[in-house]
């Protein structure tokens, strides 16, 4: 039998910006506390406690039950969820941004762009957004880019009327913190909980529906 060997470096899936996964989950526990320089310094990491912070609050609020009614489809939903913020965090293209002086060069990453469309998402009532993404040359000033967001959304609310916020919202959001030319924001919703006794969590169950409209600033 071949030994165990604890000292075997994790995989890079289970890391975010070299921080294992479980510790950040930890840190966000302990109320961000005691403060941890290598977390709070890193970009990756706080985008992360960020978006884990807001699930987190949504799993203990209204995942409970259905964890209990099916805890096999809403492990794997919220793990789905987890891995796909995991990969959102990274870094990704610089998006530049103007500024008066010609010789000075401004960006912001595309995972900070991404974590702006998360919040602005998640904030809505009913909505959690499963992933978000920027077709286009976000790294090209000018260049147009079409966002694309998928989301899962309380069951009763109307879709159409949900597509419609949630298009304003990351509209209004990128309009203020980015200069990226939108065309368009596609938003698909890819689950719908039900609430009530059945449970109020994603994963309760699957209803799908999408709506693209160009974006309006």
């Amino acid at each position: 039998m071949t030994p165990i060997d604890d000292s075997a470096p994790l995989d890079a899936a289970e890391l975010v910006d070299g921080v294992p996964v479980d510790e950040l989950a930890d840190y966000l526990d302990r109320g961000r506390t005691p403060r941890d320089p290598r977390i709070e310094g890193s970009a990756e990491c706080r985008l992360y406690l960020q978006a884990l912070d807001r699930v987190t609050r949504l799993s203990h609020a209204s995942l409970e039950r259905e964890a209990e009614r099916e805890p096999d489809r809403d492990d794997t939903w919220i793990t789905g969820l987890l891995e796909t913020i995991r990969h959102e965090v990274v870094g990704g293209r610089d998006i530049p941004v103007g500024h008066p002086d010609p010789a000075t060069k401004l960006s912001v990453t595309e995972a900070a762009a991404r974590g702006l469309v998360r919040r602005a998402g998640d904030d809505l009532d009913g909505v959690l957004l499963s992933s978000t993404s920027f077709d286009g040359d976000v790294d090209t000033a000018g260049a147009p880019v079409v966002v694309r967001v998928t989301a899962a959304v309380r069951y009763g609310l109307d879709l159409n009327a949900v597509a419609d916020q949630l298009r304003d919202r990351v509209a209004t959001t990128l309009g203020l913190h980015t200069e990226l030319a939108v065309t368009a924001i596609d938003v698909t919703v890819d689950d719908v909980w039900l609430p009530g006794d059945r449970g109020t969590g994603p994963g309760a169950g699957p209803h799908t529906g999408t709506g693209t409209e160009e974006a309006r600033r």
